[in-house]
């Protein structure tokens, strides 16, 4: 549009691009188009102030987000509710309790999807009581009728919790049938906990609302596998082959010096592999060193050891921190996106990374932000 010249881009144009910016996680990019409408005198008002949050949220810089909503003159349940959601997402759980309690002291009136980002915060930060009563305000002090997402915050609140057997009985009881991504949060939890007995039932109803979703297969496949139960490994694998099913496959993505670099696993496809390769290895040596051993447990596949700590080497996640630490200066942040959900041996290797060599680190998979710094990981733990 710029390069064509004949038209500006406009107000309209900015609201338009931010949330393609939004889903790649390109800070450099926003920020620019944030200087674009200052350097061109278009107006951040609320709609556009909201959009330039949640930009800022979901490409990592928080602290950027919440200058930007202090900035703000005025504040509607749009611009509330940017600001409680970004702080869910990176695990500041607190601050967007407090943000909530802010917003009703001042006057605006929180909505169904302000709820939505209370309860997804409670979630994260594992606050199942206060989630439950938060959820009870909502119905009983507010008056609003729950809709399917916030029974799906409600599930994963308790699934993440370990609560089963409760998460399972909520979804039996609400109103209407459960779609995909409430059925998806327990199932998730399911694994999580090796559940297997509602991890069953939970894949059947997924596979009776779609019959070529990858997800409920994988899930299934990986706790049989957790459990050695290779039989059925076997029997979910021939069935995803019967029915055609793909996998989605795990990819995460870098931005530096404003270009995305992309990675999936064991990628030799970048023109920087040679280099990328030698820092994995220093990585792992350096891990070797600090008494750091893979947990092959992750690779749920019938292989021996050597092949399991290979296959865990290459994760997309890790190739792309690797390509960040080579690519930028020490004091600069790296900042990964992974559609999937981090696996828990690349969590403990990037916590060791970030203590190791200094530097801080991002990581914003399917659900939340991890803030990795000196060995720490801001959801302590739990995700």
């Amino acid at each position: 549009m710029q390069m064509e010249g004949d038209v500006t881009p406009n107000y309209v144009s900015l609201i338009s691009v931010l949330p393609a910016v939004s889903g790649l996680g390109a800070l450099e990019i926003g920020k620019w188009v944030h200087y674009f409408a200052v350097r061109n005198g278009i107006k951040i008002d609320l709609m556009l102030g909201s959009a330039l949050i949640d930009m800022y949220s979901k490409c990592g810089s928080i602290e950027e987000a919440l200058q930007l909503f202090e900035s703000l003159s005025q504040k509607n349940v749009i611009t509330w509710n940017s600001i409680i959601t970004g702080l869910a997402i990176h695990g500041r759980a607190k601050d967007a309790l407090d943000h909530f309690t802010k917003m009703q002291e001042s006057g605006v009136s929180p909505n169904d999807v302000t709820y939505i980002s209370v309860l997804t915060a409670c979630s994260h930060a594992g606050l199942v009581d206060k989630g439950m009563s938060i959820f009870n305000q909502m119905v009983q002090t507010d008056g609003l009728k729950p809709r399917i997402e916030h029974y799906g915050c409600m599930v994963d609140l308790l699934g993440r919790a370990g609560r089963l057997q409760e998460a399972e009985n909520l979804l039996l009881k609400m109103p209407g049938e459960p779609d995909d991504v409430v059925l998806k949060a327990l199932l998730g939890a399911c694994k999580k906990h090796g559940n297997i007995e509602i991890g069953e039932r939970v894949a059947k109803r997924l596979l009776e609302i779609d019959p070529q979703d990858g997800a409920p297969y994988v899930a299934l496949s990986n706790m049989y596998a957790s459990l050695a139960n290779w039989d059925g490994v076997t029997e979910t694998r021939l069935k995803m082959k019967e029915n055609d099913v793909k996998k989605d496959p795990g990819c995460s993505w870098i931005e530096v010096n404003g270009s995305i670099h992309e990675f999936v696993v064991a990628d030799e496809s970048h023109a920087k592999t040679k280099d990328i390769y030698m820092m994995l290895e220093e990585i792992k040596d350096r891990l070797s060193l600090a008494g750091y051993k893979p947990d092959t447990s992750q690779v749920l596949l019938r292989m021996d050891d050597a092949e399991k700590e290979s296959v865990l080497s290459y994760h997309s996640e890790k190739i792309a921190v690797a390509f960040g630490l080579i690519s930028t200066r020490r004091e600069t942040m790296v900042k990964v996106v992974k559609n999937l959900r981090i696996c828990d041996d690349c969590h403990s290797t990037i916590k060791l990374v970030s203590k190791i060599y200094g530097r801080r680190i991002i990581v914003r998979d399917r659900k939340r932000f991890h803030h990795f710094e000196n060995g720490s990981c801001s959801c302590m733990d739990y995700w």
